[in-house]
């Protein structure tokens, strides 16, 4: 039987390749209907969508779902991130974005990038710009300076400009694969 992240991946996957699904755990659906694969959990009804009709997969996402940091970690692995647009459902709008060759892209809540942080903060006392992190803000990907953690909030300090998060905010970030291997 398929684990919940497993039967997301694979209605990831389907769904990305354009192929109908049918799929199902004790707690999650994954189906296609009227060209639509839909991803539903038992007790919240739709969280997922995508539209198999159009050219370009984009993932339609409920917020509310008890399997948002499940699915975002999916999505991201496939390089799909959260654009901010909403529909008339309150889902959000999730497009492919390549993820800089040698970088893992991750989705999680910030204080998991604040655990990333401590690993790598090392990096940032050389000479030159850090980008063993790297975070998407206006559009782009920016290395991370700083990490402040004040006041039940995390201050990520990039080039040019500070992001503000709560503690349970999802944030999209890039890691450095093999990063300890390049010492």
């Amino acid at each position: 039987m398929l684990s919940n992240l497993d039967l997301i991946r694979e209605f990831v996957q389907n769904s990305i390749q354009k192929k109908e699904v049918l799929l199902s755990n004790p707690s999650l659906t994954a189906q296609t209907v009227y060209k639509t694969n839909q991803l539903t959990l038992k007790a919240e009804g739709v969280i997922a969508t995508v539209q198999l009709s159009n050219p370009l997969s984009e993932f339609w996402i409920s917020p509310k779902s008890s399997h948002w940091e499940l699915i975002n970690q999916a999505l991201a692995e496939y390089s799909y991130l959260l654009k901010g647009k909403v529909d008339s459902r309150g889902f959000y709008q999730y497009q492919y974005c390549e993820a800089p060759k040698g970088y893992e892209m991750h989705c999680t809540k910030s204080v998991l990038l604040w655990r990333a942080w401590w690993k790598y903060r090392k990096y940032t006392l050389r000479p030159g710009i850090p980008l063993e992190l790297l975070i998407r803000t206006r559009e782009s990907w920016y290395p991370i300076r700083d990490l402040i953690i004040s006041d039940g909030l995390l201050y990520i300090k990039t080039l040019g400009s500070e992001i503000a998060l709560d503690s349970d905010d999802l944030v999209t970030w890039l890691s450095k694969i093999n990063v300890s291997s390049q010492n």
